[in-house]
Parts: C-alpha cells; structure tokens; sequence
C-alpha cells in the first residue's frame, strides 16, 4: 500500500504539503499546477487516505476523450484531474479507461461508472449490459438510463446574448465549432450555435454573416475562422461570442494581429474561464463554470445509486457565473 511518503517521493514536494493537499486543508496556498501534480500521482501509485466512508471498489472512469483533445481544450484535463480529487474526497476508488483501449477493456465486474466524452448508441448499450449505476459528465445522452450532469449551456448562451444586448451592441456575431454525432461521424449543430441562434432570431438580431463556425473547439479553430473573415475585408461584428475559452483565444490571436482593437472596436466573451484567460491580452471576460461543483456533483450521484439505491435517474444543470474582464 503507498504511502504520503511514496507520493512526496514521485512529486519532490514535502510530506506535509503532500498530506495538506489530500486532506484538502482550506488554509494552504499552492499553485493548482502542484494540486492536479499530487492528485495525479496518488491515483496512479493508489493512494488511499483513512476516512469514516467506507471504500467503494470497481469503479470505472470513462474518458472517451483523445490526447489531442486534451491538449487543445485544457478543460477536459482539469476535469479529469477534478474527477480524481472529488472521489478521492468521498473515498470512491477511480481506474481510468480510455477510449483507445476500447470497451473491451472495462471489467465485467465493475459497480458504476463516471463517463467525459462522446458515446455512440452501441456503445451505451454495452455499457448497459454491465451496470445501470453510471453518470455522464458534461454530456447527457440516454437520460432515461443513467444520471447526467452538465453546464447549462443554453441558459449560459442565452444570458451572453442579453449581456451584449444591454451594452446596446446591434450586431453580434458567434464563434464555435460543430458535434460530431458518435453514431454517423456527421458534423451537427452544437447546442451553443442552435440556442445563440433562437436567442438572436427571438429579438429580429440574427445577421448569418457574423456565425462563423467550423469542426473543432480548440484554439485554432477560433484563429483560423476570425483570421479568415479579417482577411476577406468584412464588416465585423461589434460583439462576439465564442463557444469556449480557447476559441476565443483564437479570436483574440487573430484580432491582436490585425490591429483590430479589444473591446473598442470588437467585444468578446466566452464560457469556461481556464485558467490562461486571465493572461492573454486583453484578458478574457468569461463564463466560469465550476470544475468542482461540477466534478462534485457527478461523484455524489454516482453514490446515491449505490449507496442509497436511487431508482430514479436524475439530470443535472448546473449555472455558470459571469467574470467580467478587459475583452468586454
């Protein structure tokens, strides 16, 4: 069994920030660098500190999500490393499955799951032949099922929308990217786009010209769609509401080069609020969603079905709260 020694040895940190990180001491200031850094170890060495719960075994998480997703869109790695903490929290024991191992390589034995990522039809199905205790996270397909939590995004978009409004912008464009369906691999309209779209034709705003959109939601999916429409000489539109943070990062690249000024001449906001938001120029107003809450949230209903033996399955929506920067 590893020890806090074990971990201080791996990480280089001490002992005693080791042992303040796992017992979530509210007094402690360290970078999150070396929070996610001793999270991470002490699940990969299975690190189990003493607490009144008792263990909850065979539980899968399922992150269906690619390396390279994750290197373009930080916020599925601080989910990951969140989902880790959270369980750890509530003594839940976690081994990670990812999608390139396949199916095939979840055991026939497991008592739930927690899944990040996109799930074909057959693949829920087979999830089905193996437990009803399961929880999806940031997405909720099959809601009859299992039990879901994610953003709100409709709401969140919606609320963007009525921002730029009541600063009197007219023209307000959108940035994002598109879903791709796990079942046809076909390119559909994500719920941003759609709800972005009601919310501009709901009050006679919606201008097609200022919806730029392409697959993707990482960084230069944003620069390469505003760099396009700087190049090809359009009116842009006073606002700017990009899908995530990266791509909005993107935008702000993009904008910075073609000496377009921020906010004065293009306002931007976005969802998520990474932590590099704060940091580009100018820095970036934002939705910030709750990594915690969130991550929190779905280990607790994983719990209530095992524990408690939950039959109804429930959906979770959780708000976002604005963070108001330089950009707007």
């Amino acid at each position: 069994m590893s020890t806090l020694r074990d971990i201080a040895k791996r990480t280089g940190f001490s002992i005693t920030t080791v042992s303040r990180v796992l017992n979530n001491d509210p007094t402690l200031s360290v970078p999150e660098e070396t929070r996610d850094r001793i999270y991470e170890v002490a699940s990969d060495l299975e690190y189990r500190k003493k607490v009144s719960r008792p263990l909850v075994k065979n539980v899968a998480l399922l992150y269906w999500v690619s390396d390279m997703e994750e290197l373009q869109d930080v916020y599925f790695k601080t989910m990951r490393t969140e989902l880790i903490r959270q369980a750890d929290k509530q003594n839940v024991s976690l081994t990670v499955y990812k999608k390139a191992q396949g199916m095939d390589a979840i055991p026939q034995d497991i008592n739930g799951f927690i899944a990040v990522g996109s799930f074909s039809s057959e693949e829920i199905a087979y999830l089905e032949t193996l437990t009803k205790n399961g929880v999806f996270l940031d997405s909720s397909p099959y809601s009859d099922i299992y039990d879901a939590v994610r953003p709100d995004l409709d709401y969140i978009t919606r609320k963007a929308v009525r921002f730029f409004q009541e600063k009197g912008h007219k023209e307000i464009g959108f940035v994002g990217g598109t879903y791709v369906n796990p079942d046809t691999h076909l390119d559909e309209m994500d719920i941003r786009e759609r709800s972005f779209r009601d919310e501009m034709q709901h009050t006679d705003m919606l201008e097609e010209e200022h919806i730029y959109i392409r697959r993707g939601f990482s960084l230069e999916t944003g620069y390469q769609l505003m760099d396009a429409a700087l190049k090809s000489g359009e009116k842009l539109p006073s606002a700017i509401f990009a899908a995530s943070d990266p791509i909005a990062v993107g935008v702000l690249q993009a904008l910075n080069e073609h000496h377009v000024r921020i906010p004065q001449d293009v306002s931007v906001l976005s969802i998520n609020n990474i932590s590099v938001a704060n940091y580009v120029s100018p820095p970036l107003s934002t939705y910030a969603i709750d990594m915690k809450e969130l991550c929190q949230t779905a280990v607790s209903l994983l719990l209530e079905q095992l524990i408690d033996k939950r039959g109804i399955t429930k959906k979770v929506l959780l708000n976002a709260f604005l963070i108001e920067r330089k950009s707007t």
